[in-house]
């Protein structure tokens, strides 16, 4: 998943509200660079503050020296309100002309620098009071952008641009369209509407936002149960708490049925508070869609995107779903026959049932037992697989960098100089990988700061971090990955080298700041990479032995990853049209709850568990509400760029040149389709994308030649 890039601010500066942090980037080669892969092999020294004065005292996180404490966030806010209130006045001094496209982009980049890195705070920092005072910082900024979204005296100067025709024509496309997308978001927003409802639009923005972080709060939130309901012999897989147990998830990986359908039905109990939340949230984004006049928050959301509008999207999902029924059946077939064949008396298939009897299938079907592959993974064996992959595709080296005290928030944290052959240092990712207490269970991409060029011509180099929950190594051994986090890794990486090869003139665009169904493409199409037995060869070794994975393992690997996929992209369609009626026309006909029945069994087909409202764990409906439907889009056009573009040679130079040209480069400064078509020579049908993932189900799709 991206992190950083999916808050809720559909704002004129919201777009670009993905992420900042201060301090200045050299190109300089850094003599405290060191390998990647030691770097994750062994644990990291502290560098010791010096002694006495000024130059003893932590430097801040990412380098901000406001941020050495929590109450540094309120010293950081204040100076970036004050500096924004200085460009919203020049900004509206300035005649029509290309600086006042940069005044706009400097002005949300002052708020990025505090709010982007603030959002990443608010979830992962392990000291309580920096969350506190992130989440506030948050909220106070958000509530400034939503009141500049409506500020008249601020759109006029953008309008006075755009209304010249000769200035307009004299911009680069990059300028006119940053320009645009600014004068969209401010349209968005009801800059149209008169006062009062101008008003009503940021109160709307700020309960949105606030029903957002409380929805989210909630979808994570344990279930408590008397234990004496369950039966003694399955209690033991729950944590007791006095005279009840604690249900926090699915258990969906447990062999025993019962114990899964325990946690099913007591996880996803209904809740009435976050029910009501959830109402409040669909309704309030829908009455803010029709304030600015649309008829839908889905026909709001959809602007700029590769979709454009729901109808394209409705039409998406329905031929996908046409195209996987007979498949999604076979499978579901299959899982009766394996849940009949291990436990004869209850063979009826549920929800519960079908991540663990896919597993089950596929582990007896290939042999697939995640324990063989881990050996082969360990954590600094996949950092230097990546290293060498994006040096051969992309002419990009991966280097460890010594941090200063205070500059990460978890001594486990490593950061990462992204270096080019020729252009130099890139940007920085911060590797927040291991599993910790409080620590969000989720793997995610936030940008902390975005790439700008700078008004005195240096560039503002990107800043960006990579959540993962690795388990913590074994003492003497280092960090194993299983496949799925192998795959997972690289997956992230995808997202932060769209974030240092976006290279744009303003940070409003840079990187991921790009429409939603396009942002997934860069980090979809590694997984296609981490799956090549070409690229995998470079790095699997055993920890011990040095042993090279062998060749057939990685072919069943693949291969096993196809048994029961069709059920399991119904799965996402299902997710992403329950999306859609929840944004779609209002006030909706039935209960969420109901509409969930009557969608699950329409579209995914295993029965609907009375009292259960999986809706109120589908924690997307935050960053993806109405566009949860972009996972399937951008592994259509991943899978489209992977088979034309690097299956015949994944360490194609020309073609990885061409990739960060034509798709890495723009960040969001170009049209999404516009970029799939220069990759792809060819603009893509809502046909073309059906056929690409349904293509990638057949067992023979693979381009390379596989052992037998």
């Amino acid at each position: 998943m991206l992190g950083g890039c999916r808050r809720a601010l559909p704002a004129a500066l919201g777009r670009a509200l993905r992420g900042r942090a201060a301090g200045q980037g050299g190109r300089a080669v850094s003599t405290s660079w060191c390998p990647v892969g030691t770097a994750f092999d062994v644990k990291q020294q502290q560098q010791q503050p010096l002694r006495g004065g000024a130059a003893g005292r932590d430097t801040g996180l990412f380098g901000v020296p406001e941020l050495s404490c929590p109450e540094g966030f309120q010293e950081a806010q204040d100076k970036a309100l004050q500096e924004s209130e200085q460009l919203v006045q020049k900004a509206c001094s300035t005649p029509p002309g290309p600086e006042t496209v940069m005044i706009f982009d400097q002005l949300s980049d002052s708020l990025c620098r505090v709010a982007d890195l603030a959002d990443f705070v608010k979830v992962a920092h392990p000291d309580f009071a920096f969350r506190e005072a992130a989440e506030e910082a948050c909220r106070s900024i958000g509530t400034v952008v939503e009141k500049l979204n409506t500020d008249v005296e601020l759109c006029q100067s953008l309008r006075r641009l755009l209304a010249d025709e000769t200035v307009l024509s004299s911009l680069d496309p990059e300028t006119r369209r940053v320009a645009e997308l600014f004068m969209f978001d401010f349209e968005i927003s009801g800059i149209h509407l008169d006062e009062e409802k101008r008003k009503k639009a940021v109160e709307l923005n700020v309960k949105i936002l606030d029903l957002c972080n409380e929805f989210l709060i909630g979808t994570h939130i344990p279930n408590k149960i008397d234990k004496h309901v369950l039966p003694e012999h399955i209690r033991y897989n729950f944590t007791a708490e006095g005279n009840y147990l604690r249900i926090a998830g699915l258990h969906a990986d447990c062999p025993d049925d019962l114990v899964r359908e325990a946690a099913y039905k007591i996880f996803l109990h209904s809740n009435s508070q976050q029910l009501a939340r959830l109402e409040e949230l669909l309704a309030n984004r829908n009455s803010l869609a029709q304030l600015v006049g649309y008829d839908t928050f889905a026909h709001r959301a959809l602007q700029g995107t590769m979709a454009k509008n729901p109808e394209t999207v409705r039409q998406f999902l329905e031929k996908l779903s046409e195209q996987l029924s007979k498949r999604t059946q076979k499978d579901f077939e299959m899982m009766t026959k394996m849940k009949m064949k291990l436990n004869p008396h209850n063979s009826m298939l549920m929800p519960w049932d079908h991540p663990y009897y896919s597993g089950v299938l596929r582990a007896e079907r290939y042999n697939i037992d995640p324990g063989l592959y881990c050996p082969f993974f360990s954590l600094g064996a996949c950092m230097e697989g990546l290293n060498s992959l994006f040096s051969q595709l992309l002419g990009i080296s991966l280097y460890a960098e010594q941090t200063k005290r205070g500059e990460i928030w978890s001594e486990d944290v490593r950061k990462l100089a992204v270096v080019h052959e020729t252009e130099g240092l890139l940007g920085y990712i911060y590797c927040d990988f291991f599993q910790r207490p409080d620590k969000p269970h989720q793997d995610c991409h936030f940008t902390v700061r975005g790439g700008r060029l700078k008004e005195n011509g240096e560039y503002q180099l990107p800043v960006v971090v990579l959540m993962l929950s690795l388990p913590n190594s074994a003492r003497g051994a280092p960090t194993l990955l299983s496949p799925g986090m192998m795959e997972n890794l690289f997956h992230e990486m995808g997202h932060a080298m769209h974030s240092m090869l976006g290279r744009t003139r303003y940070q409003h665009v840079t990187g991921t700041r790009c429409a939603t169904d396009f942002a997934e493409v860069p980090s979809i199409l590694m997984e296609y990479f981490a799956n090549d037995y070409r690229v995998v060869n470079q790095f699997a070794r055993h920890y011990k032995t040095g042993q090279p994975l062998p060749k057939n393992m990685v072919s069943r690997l693949c291969e096993s990853k196809k048994v029961c996929a069709a059920a399991d992209m119904q799965l996402q369609v299902f997710y992403a049209v329950l999306d859609q009626i929840y944004h779609g026309k209002h006030p909706l006909k039935k209960s969420t709850t109901e509409i969930l029945k009557e969608t699950q069994e329409k579209v995914y087909g295993l029965p609907y568990v009375p009292n259960t409202a999986w809706q109120l764990r589908f924690s997307h409906l935050v960053g993806y509400g109405a566009k949860y439907y972009s996972y399937l889009m951008s592994r259509a056009v991943a899978s489209m760029v992977w088979k034309q573009c690097f299956a015949q040679n994944p360490f194609d130079r020309a073609m990885g040149e061409r990739y960060r040209r034509e798709m890495l480069a723009h960040g969001g400064g170009k049209e999404p389709m516009l970029m799939v078509q220069g990759m792809l020579q060819k603009s893509p049908s809502v046909e073309d994308f059906v056929d690409a993932l349904v293509s990638d189900l057949d067992h023979d799709f693979e381009t390379f030649i596989m052992d037998s």
